[in-house]
């Protein structure tokens, strides 16, 4: 798409930025910019990590925890 792009394109692109949003609001708009790009990347690493993980818990095996274990205590005989 922007292959054929080179710097007086680049050049000409910053000059319509700069009429169209204003020399003030151009930082706020590349720090939003790169905020965005910074999370994108956090979510996608996360998902990865998460895909590549190998499940260590025993299938079919529930872990309670010993809370559940004293209430389970005090429960009344059927």
């Amino acid at each position: 798409m922007f292959s054929n792009l080179g710097a007086p394109g680049i050049i000409l692109l910053v000059i319509l930025a700069l009429l169209l949003f204003g020399p003030n609001k151009l930082p706020e708009l590349g720090r939003a910019f790169g905020k965005t790009l910074r999370e994108f990347k956090n979510g996608a690493k996360d998902i990865m990590d998460d895909s590549s993980k190998p499940e260590t818990k025993e299938p079919g095996r529930v872990e309670v925890s010993q809370a559940e274990q004293q209430q389970a205590s005090k429960r009344l005989p059927d």
